[in-house]
């Protein structure tokens, strides 16, 4: 393994002696270059694991480390890797995470209608008629980062447009939206439902009169004391089934992560003690780079006779399509 570590100035003795601690006796490698082939995160894509360690380093008063990640020696070009969050490098030397990018000049763009459909932003006729006005009113072009924004921030993930919009069905209108039947369930049949639909989670009654050891205060440092309390337990669901296929790890680690913070930010706030998250998604096939691979090329189809192992299942898949 090879932390590459990244700094605005030399560093001291002292503060090498402790990032060798910290990599768990790891040894400077006193060379400006490395030979060989390597494997690690693509130059532009900085990692989570990256924005971890080095808080960790500036906690040990090491604040000119702007940068920590990690490579792997390969045998040769031929590696295996994971080319949406990996790349393969030839050598090694102080330009690893150089990107040779420079921020692209603002777009203002007057062909909406093409511009959606070139950059995929998923805008109906209905929004692309509403931005159209937009722009009139303001009396010019929309810009690139307009439209983007606009796209994620009205998007079905943040909006749900689809589940509490109105439905016309041959000719007629509903009178009621997905989501008000589907509150229906717990408006019909509350039982122990505290809260549901109006916070960032749901809560239900949980056991009462129990003993917690925490913080006498939570506004400051304190002594921690045992206190008696009825608690409630949150309920949520996460919805990150195309992350997770997109990039399996940290589509899913996000999705998680959002389970955790709704909980946190609900009520006035909560003590996350375990969650669950479940992903419905389809392994490419074996051996593919393609993360939509399978997507592409087993059918949507769930029988009993499929087999159980993954790899298998996607052979299965391909025969099924001949």
């Amino acid at each position: 393994m090879l932390y590459v570590v990244e700094s605005t100035a030399p560093l001291a003795a002292e503060a090498l002696d402790r990032l060798t601690w910290l990599f768990g006796g790891a040894t400077l490698l006193d060379t400006p270059a490395l030979k060989g082939f390597f494997v690690g995160t693509r130059r532009e894509l900085v990692t989570p694991w990256s924005t971890n360690a080095v808080e960790i380093v500036r906690n040990m008063n090491i604040p000119t480390v702007t940068r920590i990640e990690e490579f792997s020696e390969v045998s040769g070009p031929d590696a295996s890797f994971d080319p949406m969050l990996q790349a393969l490098y030839e050598g090694i030397d102080a330009t690893v995470f150089d990107t040779h990018i420079t921020a692209a000049p603002i777009e203002h763009i007057t062909d909406l209608r093409a511009y959606n459909d070139a950059h995929g932003l998923a805008l109906s006729d209905e929004e692309i008629s509403y931005l159209e006005g937009l722009s009139e009113r303001l009396g010019r072009p929309l810009t690139d980062s307009e439209l983007f924004g606009f796209s994620q921030v009205n998007s079905e993930h943040c909006r749900h447009k689809i589940f509490g919009g109105t439905f016309v069905l041959d000719g007629e209108e509903e009178e009621r939206s997905l989501f008000s039947m589907i509150k229906d369930t717990s408006a019909a049949n509350p039982n122990h439902l505290v809260s549901a639909y109006k916070d960032n989670v749901a809560f239900i009654d949980g056991p009462s009169d129990l003993e917690q050891f925490a913080p006498a205060t939570g506004d400051k440092p304190d002594f921690f004391v045992r206190k008696s309390i009825d608690s409630v337990l949150s309920l949520k669901a996460e919805t990150h089934n195309f992350p997770t296929t997109v990039e399996p790890f940290n589509g899913a680690a996000t999705g998680t992560g959002g389970e955790i913070r709704d909980r946190m930010a609900g009520g006035r706030a909560s003590v996350p003690l375990a969650g669950t998250a479940v992903y419905v998604t389809r392994l490419p096939p074996h051996g593919s780079r393609s993360p939509l691979g399978a997507a592409q090329r087993c059918p949507p189809l769930a029988l009993p006779d499929a087999p159980s192992d993954p790899h298998e299942g996607i052979q299965w898949c391909e025969r099924l399509r001949e």
